[in-house]
């Protein structure tokens, strides 16, 4: 009798990373920066830390990584928002603003991993550059999105939308309670009307 081979399928290397940059959201989140640490890190992927080793340079590089997946998957969504708006710019540019007051935008373990990024922004060369790369990439859309609306002064504008809506995201993930995210959305597209009207 002859022994019957079993197959082995090994995880792909994109898998493996993003794994680690899933569960490296997750500890940040959860933990903070004072608890992300790569025994935390590989416990939450299971994993071993020469794993990670082995797919990134330290925990800094995961970090980074983290940070640039994070901002590319809010990217996506917000884009996701925008084709789903129709044609017509105002609708297309509200839905853009208003994403941040929708699921999965409002993911309250999206707070903890953000305020860590941005915590690393203020210290970090690194973490500076992604930071201002995404938020430069989002106002760029954004500007795109009013100038169709014919806004004059969009980069301006940009800036102070760019602002509120910060803000009354960070509110809300603080305190869902507070004034809600229909409000939110309502005061931004009352914002937007003044604005362009």
């Amino acid at each position: 009798m002859t022994a019957v081979r079993q197959a082995f399928t090994r995880e792909s290397a994109d898998a493996r990373r993003a794994d680690l940059i899933e569960a490296t959201a997750a500890v940040l989140a959860e933990q903070g920066l004072a608890g992300t640490n790569v025994r935390a890190i590989c416990a939450k992927a299971g994993v071993s830390p020469g794993l990670l080793r082995h797919y990134f340079g330290g925990i800094d590089d995961l970090v980074a990584a983290t940070y640039e997946a994070t901002s590319d998957r809010m990217d996506a969504i917000f884009a996701g928002a925008v084709d789903g708006a129709g044609a017509n710019p105002r609708e297309r540019l509200n839905a853009y603003l208003t994403a941040s007051f929708r699921p999965p935008v409002t993911d309250p373990e999206l707070l903890g991993a953000w305020t860590a990024f941005w915590a690393l922004a203020r210290s970090d060369t690194r973490m500076a550059a992604i930071h201002a790369t995404s938020y430069a990439g989002y106002r760029a859309r954004l500007c795109e999105l009013l100038i169709a609306c014919g806004a004059a002064d969009a980069d301006r504008l940009a800036i102070m939308l760019t602002a509120m809506v910060d803000g009354l995201w960070l509110e809300l993930s603080l305190d869902a309670a507070s004034f809600g995210a229909e409000a939110a959305a309502a005061m931004v597209e009352k914002a937007v009307a003044a604005l362009l009207d």
